[in-house]
């Protein structure tokens, strides 16, 4: 809601108010500790994916070095809204500088564009993996792997850069309260002193773009792969595919479906409470499911875990390479 026109020429705001789960101070402590556990939990979630991949020769393939690389931008892309989150249940005040509101929107969205990228590049390696396996060693050598990976990386953190900068450009004289636990771009723009459609409609169409090229990318690949695993003779050889598909498919479902209600279907009438729990489910929940996801559906990244769960016992500490 836009603020009277006498208040346009009042101090410019200098933080913001995250207002976050109002709530009992009993119910505060209690989603604190609830997040502090998924916190840990995803982290180490995803630091043994990386660490079994790391300390594993067999691992070290295109395949394995990308989805170590996703654990990697998992562990950063919580990071980056759940410690101020807990740290705002236990304050009175909830504030976030204005500067570190738009380092949070910009790290929090460049990762998740990188992550974007990063679930296309999977794709491709499936496709090229199943439908291309002559041309696939030739085609997706390690070298190449990591040049893709480090693209996603400069290419999310890049992306994000224009409509970080049009929202800061926006005049901010107050009110200053974000109904959100985040710097979240909708919110944000609701607080303007003007009105701004040309910069809502470049991110909003900056958003469809790359959610839908991405998605659209991804479906093709798979649709490609599903074609040629019913095509494979072998049940066992059928099996194996769609065992490691079947944890890519499950992750994009999970991640897009959530972000696609966010930011693509018309949520701007909907509660605050609603877009929280959506912004909830593909900021906190997806980074704690996806080690599951990957590591229950994938035999060689449930041995290679083994491996590394039986080295750390004390007394057995010994090299995986052996």
């Amino acid at each position: 809601m836009k603020i009277p026109a006498e208040n346009n020429h009042s101090d410019p705001v200098s933080e913001f108010i995250l207002l976050g789960f109002p709530c009992t101070w009993e119910v505060q402590i209690l989603l604190f500790s609830i997040f502090c556990v998924i916190y840990v939990l995803t982290l180490m979630g995803n630091l043994c994916i990386i660490c079994a991949v790391w300390w594993n020769d067999h691992l070290h393939t295109p395949m394995y070095i990308l989805l170590a690389n996703f654990s990697f931008l998992e562990i950063w892309y919580v990071t980056s809204t759940v410690p101020n989150m807990l740290a705002n249940f236990l304050s009175e005040t909830n504030s976030i500088s204005f500067y570190g509101c738009f380092i949070q929107f910009y790290f929090f969205f460049s990762m998740g564009t990188t992550e974007t990228f990063f679930l296309s590049a999977m794709a491709f390696d499936r496709y090229l993996a199943i439908c291309r396996p002559l041309h696939y060693p030739a085609v997706m050598t390690v070298q190449r792997c990591i040049r893709i990976g480090a693209g996603c990386w400069v290419c999310g953190f890049s992306c994000f850069l224009l409509p970080v900068y049009l929202i800061s450009q926006l005049p901010f004289c107050g009110p200053n309260t974000i109904d959100h636990f985040l710097c979240d771009p909708g919110p944000l723009m609701n607080l303007s002193c003007v009105a701004a459609p040309a910069t809502e409609i470049i991110c909003a169409i900056f958003n469809s773009v790359l959610i839908f090229s991405t998605f659209l990318f991804i479906t093709s690949s798979y649709t490609l792969v599903i074609r040629a695993v019913l095509r494979v003779p072998s049940a066992e050889g059928r099996h194996k595919a769609f065992s490691t598909c079947g944890s890519h498919l499950a992750v994009v479902s999970l991640f897009y479906g959530s972000i696609m209600v966010m930011y693509v279907s018309p949520t701007a009438g909907n509660p605050a409470g609603i877009q929280k729990i959506v912004t909830l489910f593909y900021s906190v929940m997806t980074p704690l499911f996806n080690p599951l996801i990957y590591s229950l559906r994938n035999k060689e990244m449930k041995q290679a875990l083994t491996k590394l769960f039986r080295i750390m016992r004390p007394g057995q500490r010994q090299l995986l390479k052996n």
